[in-house]
């Protein structure tokens, strides 16, 4: 056998993939499966972006680019940043990467050694863990309550910092409960972190633009007190209905873009340049699509909401933000979140994606992507009913 680098061993995964695999194993038998377990838009990417794609081609735009990306396209996400959060971002501090989860990879890897300790959300994106682990550190979970709003609480945060802390992970609006953290908390956590100086911050704000009920996104970026120490996520995936395309950005402090420079060099080489150019007419161009697509999403979420709520044993909070629900099953008379999860999909043709699989803290919790059809969400929380009533243990 041959002998690898024990760190792989710690590699973790992310199941909606998994559950993906089996639902489309599942369907190829001839099985009808309703998918609530990907998170991905179910709308194509505007026209006026796929154009300036092909146009970028036909310009004969086929070869490397920086490593950090286009000039052009970085200071498109400059002058996007300033008109929705007047907030001053230097080009120079932009890096284009190929997704989103590129740049939790280049953080981690950056404050990521044995003897290290990084905070992440818990319920939250399983790569997180995952990449602490691959990395030799120690992941430490900060717990996302239901009670809270599926806020992260900026007193319970802080107070999990130590010594060996390197890095805090926050994520709003988050994956996978939908939760949104206020800006009264977001005040008290930047405020608290001036105590801890040795703590960086990566701020994972994929999904900005899905917020509802009035509520506003709070950038990371408008605290300059933390500007030296924060590193951005963010991309077009989620917003433009862009995540096969791979096209991610970050902002960095200045004393780290050249080391995540030099590790896209020796990585991945640069993203593709039609992207790029695709890229900067998603920023510049007209947002009509994303309007009607958060439009959707809103009626989509009170059907969810409403349904999931009528369920027998099932609650679940109102989401703020993102385009995940996150119903509460603990009443449901199964003991194991992942067993329902896994129940519903082979008995009642459902995907969903148990709590577990985001956290410790996820137990006695489902997610559901209501990136899908209105029609396919009635049918599935149909499903769900008919399925619960039938089998009220496991």
């Amino acid at each position: 056998m041959l002998a690898t680098n024990p760190a792989f061993d710690r590699i973790g995964e992310e199941n909606a993939f998994a559950v993906l695999a089996r639902a489309t194993a599942l369907a190829a038998q001839g099985r009808d499966i309703l998918n609530l377990g990907i998170g991905q838009p179910d709308f194509r990417t505007p026209d006026h972006i796929v154009a300036a794609a092909v146009k970028a081609l036909q310009d004969g735009q086929h070869g490397y680019t920086p490593s950090v990306g286009i000039l052009p396209l970085r200071e498109a996400v400059s002058r996007d940043l300033y008109k929705r959060y007047g907030v001053e971002v230097s080009p120079d501090l932009v890096m284009i990467v190929p997704g989103g989860k590129v740049t939790m990879y280049a953080a981690i890897r950056l404050f990521g050694e044995p003897g290290a300790e990084i905070l992440y959300p818990d319920p939250g994106f399983p790569i997180y863990r995952s990449m602490i682990e691959h990395m030799g550190a120690t992941p430490i979970p900060v717990p996302i309550r239901e009670e809270n709003g599926f806020a992260f609480s900026a007193e319970e945060t802080l107070a999990l910092i130590t010594p060996a802390t390197r890095l805090l992970i926050l994520n709003s609006p988050a994956n996978p409960t939908g939760g949104v953290t206020p800006k009264a908390e977001i005040d008290k956590l930047v405020a608290g972190l001036a105590a801890h100086p040795h703590v960086a911050v990566m701020s994972d704000e994929i999904y900005d633009q899905f917020l509802f009920d009035g509520e506003q996104h709070q950038t990371l970026l408008a605290y300059p007190e933390i500007r030296d120490r924060l590193i951005l996520l963010n991309g077009w995936s989620k917003t433009y209905a862009m995540t096969g395309w791979r096209l991610g950005y970050s902002v960095w402090p200045k004393d780290l873009y050249d080391k995540v420079r030099k590790l896209a060099v020796n990585a991945w080489s640069c993203v593709n340049a039609a992207t790029q150019y695709a890229g900067i007419a998603a920023l510049e161009g007209p947002q009509d699509a994303v309007a009607n697509m958060l439009a959707e999403f809103d009626a989509r979420r009170r059907i969810v909401v409403d349904g999931l709520n009528d369920l027998p044993g099932v609650s679940c909070a109102t989401p703020k933000g993102a385009f995940y629900a996150f119903p509460n099953v603990s009443r449901t008379g199964w003991g194991s979140a992942k067993q329902l999860a896994s129940a519903l999909l082979e008995d009642a043709g459902v995907a969903v994606i148990g709590g577990p699989d985001f956290g410790v803290h996820g137990e006695g919790y489902l997610r559901l992507s209501y990136a899908t059809s209105r029609e396919n969400i009635v049918a599935a929380i149909g499903r769900m009913g008919e399925f619960l009533a039938r089998r009220k243990v496991a």
